[in-house]
């Protein structure tokens, strides 16, 4: 049940639609977001910042027939909520009509949904948050060979949702993070390199220890020390599950029913196809316990669920909202979430490629020459080809084994050959919203010297 804050939140957002209603709206849906965050930062021993910030934003969509209208604030004062739902309903009489616009339908509506355990209850002190921030950079600086620090921070929030729609859905949760994480600097001059590691959860007891935390940042920065340039080439890429997971970012672009609707994807196509290897499972479940991005019901109130996107290398299904799925003649997967200053979109929640039955070392055993990518840099992505070039950094590979580090390459393909010639590792963890495990993509081009 929610506490008094979200009942309290839950009957202003009612009342604020029954006043959109009363102007003239034919149907309304309004959410706000509280957020209270405290923050610390520190560098070569000093503590260089402490920062805490409370907010509270509100939306407003209200519809006239076919025209909607959308406004945020973050005064809930009676006398401005009067205002934003005049201004709503004004602006609404103006717009162009959009033909699939329009809320979830009542009998899509969650009327119950999971507990998922998003809150803790322990709250750090901020001088606890300077300990762990100290701690995490002192274990990076006292690695030999670290000869700079970028600094560290922890920081710790809670935030909390609460929905209304006219079709009767009334909702709220609430979910707590807390994060460390440093980024330290090895060598000199010119031949600098850095390197970073964080550890995030919901809960304080689900974090690493800040100085493990540290020394993984210390030896990650060092492993990088005194790079080779490569020769261009089309070898096997293997990619660090800190990178593999935008592999399957960049597939919940193509299959966001925004982009289908509109037809700029290069999977437009092709609903109910092989479109990676046999055995390649991707999976989205909101319902994950202290999952990095779980939630009980989606941005519009309907019930959401776990979704096998990708079953033994077949899509099945697009990712959709109320609005793509109307467009699509199809129904919501459950998958909108929401701001306040517009309507709700398409988007993932705890996102992950199933593990392989190979280990790391297996999956590259059979590589004579190949690169193991550490760092992307740059968007080089086209979401209408597939087409694919982005610059990395990471080891080159020698006859199944990590040989030496690599840097100022760029790799390239197109992401349906990719994903039909990918295979992951058995090291699955789930340390962000989007996860990877290791993962092997064959026939890549290398834009080497």
């Amino acid at each position: 049940m929610p506490d008094r804050t979200s009942t309290d939140q839950l009957n202003l957002l009612q009342d604020l639609i029954a006043k959109a209603k009363r102007l003239g709206a034919d149907a309304a849906d309004a959410v706000v977001f509280n957020s209270a965050s405290m923050g610390v930062s520190y560098r070569l021993g000093k503590l260089e910042d402490v920062e805490r910030s409370e907010s509270h934003d509100l939306g407003l969509r209200v519809f006239i027939g076919k025209h909607q209208a959308a406004v945020a604030s973050n005064d809930l004062s009676a006398r401005a909520l009067d205002s934003l739902a005049e201004r709503a309903v004004a602006m609404a009489k103006t717009t162009p009509e959009d033909k699939y616009c329009g809320l979830a339908p009542r009998e899509l509506l969650a009327k119950t949904w999971p507990e998922l355990d998003l809150v803790d209850s322990n709250e750090p002190t901020s001088e606890r948050l300077v300990e762990w921030a100290r701690a995490c950079e002192a274990s990076a600086l006292e690695v030999p060979g670290i000869t700079n620090s970028e600094g560290a921070s922890a920081g710790w929030g809670k935030g909390g949702v609460a929905l209304v729609t006219s079709e009767g859905f009334a909702g709220a949760y609430a979910s707590t993070s807390a994060s460390i994480s440093t980024s330290v600097l090895a060598g000199e001059g010119t031949g600098m390199e850095r390197d970073y590691d964080f550890t995030s959860a919901h809960f304080l007891s689900d974090l690493d220890d800040p100085v493990k935390v540290g020394k993984s940042a210390a030896e990650r920065t060092l492993r990088r020390l005194n790079p080779r340039k490569v020769k261009s080439q089309s070898v096997p890429v293997v990619y660090d599950p800190q990178v593999a997971n935008s592999l399957i970012g960049h597939l919940a672009g193509a299959i966001n029913g925004v982009s289908i609707a509109r037809g700029t994807s290069f999977l437009k196509d092709k609903m109910g196809q092989k479109v990676f290897g046999a055995g390649i499972n991707i999976v989205d479940d909101p319902h994950i316990k202290r999952g990095m991005r779980s939630k009980p019901f989606d941005g519009e109130g309907v019930v959401n669920r776990k979704w096998i996107l990708i079953e033994d290398g077949e899509l099945k299904t697009w990712l959709l909202d109320s609005a793509s799925a109307r467009q699509l003649g199809l129904q919501t997967t459950g998958h909108a979430a929401r701001g306040t200053g517009g309507p709700p979109s398409p988007s993932v929640t705890n996102l992950y490629l199933a593990p392989g039955k190979q280990t790391p070392d297996e999956l590259m055993s059979g590589i004579k020459e190949g690169f193991y990518v550490t760092e992307l840099i740059g968007m080089g992505v086209n979401g209408i080809t597939g087409d694919y070039s982005r610059g990395a950094a990471g080891f080159w590979i020698e006859n199944g084994k990590i040989s030496y580090p690599v840097s100022e390459i760029t790799i390239a393909g197109n992401l349906k050959d990719m994903f039909m010639h990918l295979t992951p590792a058995n090291d699955l963890k789930f340390k962000y919203g989007t996860n990877a495990p290791t993962t092997l993509v064959e026939g890549m081009t290398i834009a080497g010297s």
